[in-house]
């Protein structure tokens, strides 16, 4: 397989008509309003909401539904998928007009055992290319998402005029094109985790996945299947996302493209990132879920642009309730860890037991958000309905973990993270102080090598490496925490600080990404690829 697939061409085909219309305000990078920074620990903007905010706790967590597989045959499940644009219920009273993954936002979750290949079909019947990244995925190069392998709509492209000067001068640039559908294919050779996917298109993936390309995908293996861990009903994705919205309901994005065809980016007073005032869980705002008296299994995925949470819990008067975290980005941990808050820096997962036991009915738990302020310091809450019996537990032991001895490491490469010029004296954001560029490998790293990655930062950047799971060695001068200590895809990078990391590459040959998974840094080329030899 060559190192990286070459760019060509898109011809034009055809326009597809009223999708301004479906944006509208959203995507205008005039008359913002007011904008101001939210609380702390932030590298963003908030973008304030022109629509009036909804009553939080008024409506109940919805539940995304899982995907069922068309077919499927001795050793594979095979599934198919609709981009398409609809109308989603989010505000009281409005319609939002989403992109997603079978029109509906989150989409669909689909459910795996490791070691059992599924093939996904994607149908774009979207009037805007996508790529599909499975976010924690041990996938071969072909169906890794890279960001120039467009699908394209199947009503035809036509990508407009390129601005090459607003942006890094890649917004035309194409690899393995596929027009209409595209199949991905999936081994899932690793370890039990709580996966997500979404759109990585070249340039976009910040507007398309803020408009609602975002979904499930979870792995079930035996040594997960075999832990008294609360399961079924009891064991809860959360996908939490912050956005904005326009007075129509719409969801207001400061886009420099409205239609999202060829200049990449935000408007400048937003290229920092950009934070929402209203938190949706599961695309629903500030939701309540009622709860058994028992012990609940929440997977929390930060599915946002770029804002960092710490989420804590507090009974009515005010008493700390715990997460016991079981596992994270890559699957269990060793061994439980009680936290009384979690930090998550967007793309991470923590999957987290939470004992409810000990609450009579009607008690209430409020999920917030400590690094927010008015409304984004709240998040959502259970009430506690019943007593039930319970069978379920945390046990010590949880998994073994191999550790990447870094003593092996054959080598050290180091990658910063930083403002810069990206093309033509315009500012966005760069590593090693180049842009990104799809058709240059910033590293070769040979399979089943151990290597060291050392990242530093300016500002905060969550940075997320494609096909393998890595482990935190050191944050500084210090050992990792132990809420870090198993298998990560994405490392919560803080200002001014160094992050070493032990990798190791396996089983496919090609080009993968490394990025920061601030959305709107990302788009603004603080990308690079390197390719597995």
């Amino acid at each position: 397989m060559s190192a990286y697939r070459r760019p060509s061409a898109v011809r034009p085909t055809l326009s597809r008509r009223g999708f301004l219309g479906m944006v509208g305000a959203a995507g205008a990078a005039v008359a913002l309003g007011a904008c101001g920074r939210d609380s702390t620990g932030q590298t963003a903007q908030l973008l304030p909401s022109r629509a009036s905010l909804p009553k939080p706790y008024a409506v109940r967590l919805p539940i995304p539904p899982v995907k069922k597989p068309l077919r499927s045959d001795a050793t594979t499940d095979y599934y198919e998928v609709v981009q398409k644009v609809a109308d989603a219920r989010i505000l009281p009273g409005l319609r939002t007009p989403i992109l997603g993954y079978d029109g509906i936002f989150p989409g669909p979750t689909l459910v795996s055992r490791s070691g059992r290949r599924i093939v996904v079909r994607h149908r774009n019947e979207l009037p805007v290319p996508t790529v599909v990244h499975l976010h924690g995925g041990h996938t071969p190069a072909s169906s890794d998402g890279y960001p120039i392998d467009l699908l394209l709509p199947s009503a035809g492209w036509s990508p407009g005029a390129s601005h090459a000067s607003t942006g890094h001068g890649a917004a035309m640039m194409t690899g393995d094109v596929a027009k209409g559908q595209r199949d991905y294919t999936y081994p899932l050779d690793q370890r039990a985790a709580t996966l997500w996917y979404h759109d990585h298109r070249m340039d976009f993936t910040a507007p398309q996945v803020y408009r609602g390309l975002a979904g499930f995908h979870l792995v079930h293996d035996d040594e997960e299947a075999a832990l008294p861990l609360p399961q079924g009903e009891r064991d809860i994705p959360l996908m939490i996302c912050d956005r904005a919205f326009e007075h129509d309901g719409s969801f207001r994005y400061p886009s420099l493209d409205r239609e999202l065809r060829s200049t990449p980016g935000v408007d400048a007073d937003f290229m920092e990132g950009v934070l929402g005032d209203v938190i949706l869980v599961n695309g629903a705002p500030w939701p309540e879920l009622e709860v058994d008296a028992a012990r609940y299994r929440f997977r929390i995925l930060n599915a946002s642009n770029a804002r960092r949470y710490q989420f804590a819990l507090r009974t009515g008067d005010s008493t700390s309730v715990p997460f016991v975290q079981v596992g994270g980005d890559g699957g269990l941990l060793e061994r439980s860890v009680e936290l009384q808050s979690v930090v998550a820096a967007p793309a991470e997962r923590f999957d987290v037991v939470v004992d409810f036991s000990g609450y009579r009915p009607g008690t209430v738990v409020t999920m917030t958000n400590q690094l927010g302020s008015g409304p984004t310091a709240r998040v959502m809450r259970f009430r506690v309905t019943r007593k039930v019996r319970d069978d379920s537990r945390v046990p010590d032991r949880l998994s073994t973990i191999e550790r990447l001895d870094p003593a092996k490491a054959v080598r050290t490469r180091e990658w910063r993270f930083a403002r810069g010029v990206i093309n033509e004296g315009h500012k966005g954001w760069t590593i090693n102080g180049k842009p990104f560029d799809p058709r240059r490998m910033d590293a070769r790293p040979k399979l089943g090598d151990i290597e060291i990655w050392r990242f530093t930062a300016d500002l905060h950047h969550p940075v997320h490496i494609h096909l393998d799971p890595f482990q935190v060695l050191r944050r500084g001068n210090h050992s990792p925490g132990d809420s870090e200590s198993g298998w990560k895809d994405t490392v919560d990078l803080r200002p001014t600080e160094t992050v070493e990391v032990a990798v190791r590459f396996t089983d496919y040959r090609g080009a993968f990404m490394l990025h920061c998974h601030n959305l709107e840094h990302e788009d603004m080329a603080m990308m690079a690829s390197f390719a597995t030899v």
